[in-house]
């Protein structure tokens, strides 16, 4: 196995060599800076570069200045973290975090990377920036064992959002284990000034166990093959970027987003949920400027800068639009954005009024008895019931009403339903935001308010009382009408 891994290691060495060889890093464009003259570019000074966590960026410096020398020391830790609530992973790190520490530069720096294995890791690690130019983006310059330290040193020659990864064999094993990052590398006259700046990135992850097996869940190699992920997720686990942990702004502020996709496998359709893009720099480059974008591809190994103006409050929902991934595997997050309502933008809910098909009734669903009118019996109403369960949130809580674990708490069984039937219509009627504990298993997230009427709302908890294992039960309008009070 050690010498399959390392033959592995030297032809991955030997292709990214021949890559690096064969591309010419001269600048193909007038107006882009000559690589040869930046590498000619004298150091004026050494500084120590600040590194932050994610979703943190280091601090934004707006203007031109000369080239720096900075000394980057980037500790590996080996760690268990949790991947979601009751789940557990053993993550491999590039500073303690997923993603790994945010490395802020500009074009003509240099950097002096220490990267540093710590004594307490069972395996040798490296780095491949793809901001380097140079044998394995620094891979066979930073191979490290446990208890040691590499040191080298590059030019950057070109100017651009860059991921990070380890790229020690087997490759795709390192970077499913969480080994990837961010180093950006601002034009000369640095990047615009914004209020806010944040670090995202999503990556996909393998566990033995299914999504939401409880327990520490090892690392499934044939799943990472087979490019079937049970998780996939922004900044390392579920629910990373969401209540408590969400991205904070407010109303008039300019945003800055930095998105990167670690992989190992799927491409992100990154959205922002009530937000456009006013500026998107494709795949992380600063030439190709795209504007007014809703949805934007980012490839495994590749980054992207997002940049918007909040117009109204509210809270943003930061998803990967391949949906299934946001509500079923955990890749979303929350931008929550507070101040003045702006109501010629977007006036919210003005009028809830009930709507009936002509002749009265509902339409028929295949396979489902149809209610005609208003429903009268118990029968009915669950009837009707579950069709507004389909309608609005089956998505979150599924059909079978299992929830999704670590986001959505189950449905089915419910041991929060049994306790207080009045609790449940105030949580249906007038929205939950914060910790609850559901089955034994505690779940930290948004329950909007309900905008059905107040017939509709009580279907609809009759529907879930009445199915999924529960105990049953009957709730009146008038009930729901008090809670919303």
């Amino acid at each position: 196995m050690l010498k399959l891994s390392t033959i592995s290691f030297g032809l991955f060495a030997l292709a990214a060599l021949f890559i690096t060889g064969c591309g010419s890093k001269t600048s193909v464009d007038s107006d882009e800076p000559n690589t040869i003259e930046v590498a000619k570019e004298e150091i004026h000074e050494t500084r120590k570069a600040e590194l932050t966590s994610p979703p943190f960026v280091p601090r934004q410096l707006v203007g031109k200045r000369k080239p720096v020398k900075w000394i980057v020391e980037l500790e590996i830790i080996e760690k268990v973290m949790k991947m979601t609530d009751g789940v557990e992973y053993n993550f491999w790190t590039f500073g303690g975090t997923v993603p790994g520490s945010f490395i802020r530069t500009r074009l003509g720096d240099e950097i002096e990377f220490h990267l540093k294995n710590s004594p307490d890791n069972k395996l040798p690690h490296n780095i491949d920036l793809h901001a380097v130019t140079g044998s394995g983006g620094g891979a066979a310059a930073s191979f490290t064992a446990p208890g040691h330290e590499s040191v080298f040193n590059f030019k950057l020659l070109n100017q651009g959002l860059f991921v990070y990864h380890c790229a020690t064999a087997p490759v795709g094993m390192h970077i499913a284990q969480g080994m990837y990052g961010l180093i950006l590398v601002e034009p000369k006259e640095g990047l615009p000034k914004v209020d806010k700046e944040f670090y995202v990135m999503q990556g996909d992850f393998y566990t033995k166990g299914k999504n939401g097996d409880a327990g520490l869940q090892p690392f499934d190699m044939q799943k990472e093959v087979d490019e079937k992920p049970d998780y996939v997720v922004f900044n390392g686990s579920v629910g990373s970027l969401t209540n408590d942990n969400a991205l904070k702004a407010n109303v008039g502020e300019t945003v800055r987003l930095f998105i990167g996709n670690g992989g190992p496998n799927l491409i992100s359709s990154f959205h922002l949920i009530g937000e456009i893009f006013d500026k998107v720099y494709i795949e992380g480059g600063t030439k190709a400027v795209n504007y007014n974008v809703q949805t934007t591809l980012i490839p495994s190994g590749g980054a992207s800068v997002c940049e918007f103006r909040i117009d109204v409050p509210g809270t943003y929902i930061l998803v990967d639009h391949s949906i299934t991934r946001a509500f079923n595997k955990g890749a979303l997050g929350m931008l929550k954005a507070e101040g003045p309502e702006n109501k010629a933008i977007y006036s919210g809910k003005e009028t809830d009024n009930i709507y009936a098909p002509e002749g009265g009734g509902v339409h028929e669903i295949p396979g489902e008895k149809t209610v005609v009118n208003v429903p009268k019996t118990l029968d009915e109403k669950i009837v009707r019931g579950k069709q507004i369960f389909a309608q609005s949130c089956i998505a979150c809580h599924q059909a079978e009403g299992q929830g999704v674990p670590g986001a959505f708490p189950p449905l089915a069984q419910s041991d929060y339903f049994a306790k207080d039937i009045n609790k449940i219509i105030n949580v249906v009627a007038n929205g939950l935001s914060g910790e609850v504990t559901v089955n034994g298993k505690k779940y930290n997230n948004i329950m909007p308010k309900q905008v059905f009427s107040d017939e509709e709302l009580s279907y609809v908890i009759m529907y879930v009382l009445n199915s999924f294992g529960n105990k049953g039960g009957e709730v009146k309008p008038e009930q729901v009408k008090a809670a919303r009070k």
